[in-house]
């Protein structure tokens, strides 16, 4: 992301340009950042991801997903941004700032993009990190296919428990009790046609 000037901002300042503007931003301690746009893939697997997930709820009265187009807000270290997929399970709860802004997401969903992986996977992970109400993060890669879920642990630490890199794996959900197949979330993507698969980093 890249910022839109070099002024300060304060959240009031924010949420009243966010509400104007044809675009969204993120804002954090005083700074706006432009979002950019998603490529095919990254959009048809986002679109993927929320009929698997939406599948996964039917019935369910406990938890609800909510689109790219929903804000969260991290009060704790002041964070605006809008996730690729939210799971909240319980009531919501809102911004003291911002009755449009939710603070307990249960599950956060990002898509990989070239110029996002190093923010989603760093600095965004550490900050979704202060979200006492997150259990899981996941990161599907648009770019290869490869797939991880993040879970916190009881003793708050973060781990990755469950990854699939070829069509045939699975993604295990333990806040759902769910999994999700691979060639489902990439289904009919550009990654799927050209027979692209991503193997594990030895990161």
């Amino acid at each position: 992301m890249s910022a839109v000037a070099q002024t300060t901002y304060s959240e009031s300042d924010y949420l009243l340009m966010e509400e104007k503007a044809s675009y969204k931003s993120e804002y954090f301690r005083g700074e706006i950042f432009m979002m950019a746009g998603g490529t095919p893939s990254h959009n048809r697997i986002k679109e993927n991801l929320s009929g698997e997930i939406h599948s996964i709820l039917k019935g369910r009265q406990s938890c609800r997903s909510y689109s790219s187009d929903q804000r969260i807000h991290i009060p704790s270290n002041t964070l605006y941004t809008y996730p690729d997929l939210v799971v909240v399970c319980g009531p919501d709860k809102f911004s003291e700032k911002d009755k449009n802004s939710i603070t307990n997401p249960t599950i956060i969903i990002e898509v990989l993009s070239a110029g996002s992986t190093g923010y989603d996977r760093g600095d965004k992970f550490r900050l979704y990190r202060d979200i006492d109400s997150l259990q899981e993060y996941i990161l599907i890669n648009s770019l290869n296919i490869g797939a991880e879920v993040f879970r916190r642990t009881p003793d708050n630490h973060w781990l990755l428990a469950s990854e699939g890199y070829k069509l045939t794996d699975s993604i295990s959900i333990k806040s759902l009790e769910a999994s999700l197949l691979l060639s489902d979330i990439y289904d009919r993507t550009q990654n799927v046609l050209e027979g692209v698969v991503a193997e594990p980093s030895e990161e």
